[in-house]
């Protein structure tokens, strides 16, 4: 088993591509990575040739030891980054971060006590926060999302939906090494999508039930710019994962998506309907199956 203690190595190798940043952006995302309460880390980060000089004097003005950083001599993408910073790593585990988000400083300590704790778990993220600026998050009404906890859960999602924030996943190492797995640049720029569903044969998820992580919203994010390309990706995707799991895609197709009970006056219930994806059962006084209809697609 990979031991990062016993090879003087740090446990946990945080994976940061960089390319173009608003500069404010990404000194946040490094200093909330340097503040962090758990240390034993390395940060990685990959400029994919950066045509704005700034973003490389801002990664160079800091001298923490723990920053490993290199560019790119031609601009290869964010799939091909992605996985050069994966065979850059020296950790046990892989905390995934993007350039313009802001982790909280237990983020890394919470992640690596359950992925230390629970051995069948190979991905782990959390829930987050959205913002717009962080200087007035205290004067704006800020927007929590909660995720999907249990592996089932997020395993059933998958097949219709990214279940896990990516830049607030960390990663077992070993899961991606052993099972040759790797970001697929035909799959970008949902390629984080994509992983998660080539990873569902070989191990388990969870999302840790507490915001770690902030995730800033502002008009260049990828599901903005590129959301057609998005939609694209994800539909080819759903294609393969649905074959390559068919159990799975049978349990989603008849997962309850909502549940509407029907009340006299308010106060006596009468009826409950329940939804799944493929049909609707209708129950009199909440517990006698009276009749279902079966939704059609085209």
């Amino acid at each position: 088993m990979f031991n990062s203690t016993d090879l003087n190595m740090p446990k946990v190798s945080v994976l940061l591509p960089v390319y173009n940043t608003n500069v404010t952006h990404l000194r946040d995302a490094i200093e909330s990575i340097l503040s962090q309460t758990y240390t034993d880390f390395e940060l990685l980060i990959i400029n994919d040739a950066s045509t704005d000089i700034v973003v490389e004097e801002t990664i160079l003005s800091y001298k923490d030891s723990r920053i490993k950083y290199q560019v790119n001599l031609t601009n290869v993408g964010i799939t091909h980054t992605r996985n050069k910073l994966i065979d850059m790593a020296q950790g046990q585990y892989l905390a995934v971060m993007d350039h313009d988000d802001i982790s909280l400083a237990d983020r890394l300590k919470k992640q690596v006590s359950y992925l230390d704790n629970n051995i069948d778990i190979g991905v782990v993220s959390c829930n987050y926060e959205k913002f717009r600026n962080k200087n007035i998050l205290s004067k704006q009404k800020k927007r929590f999302v909660n995720t999907l906890i249990d592996d089932n859960d997020i395993r059933v999602a998958l097949i219709k939906t990214c279940a896990l924030i990516h830049p607030a996943a960390m990663i077992r190492r070993s899961v991606l090494i052993d099972n040759n797995i790797r970001y697929e640049n035909r799959f970008s720029p949902a390629e984080d999508y994509a992983l998660w569903c080539r990873l569902i044969p070989h191990t388990k998820f969870h999302n840790i039930p507490e915001v770690l992580f902030r995730y800033r919203v502002h008009s260049n994010n990828t599901s903005r710019v590129q959301k057609k390309q998005i939609n694209r990706a994800a539909n080819a995707i759903q294609a393969f994962v649905a074959n390559d799991n068919p159990l799975l895609y049978k349990e989603h197709q008849y997962t309850a998506t909502s549940i509407t009970k029907i009340c006299l006056f308010g106060i006596i219930p009468i009826a409950k309907l329940i939804s799944t994806r493929q049909r609707t059962w209708v129950y009199f006084l909440n517990i006698i199956p009276i009749l279902y209809y079966k939704k059609i697609s085209n």
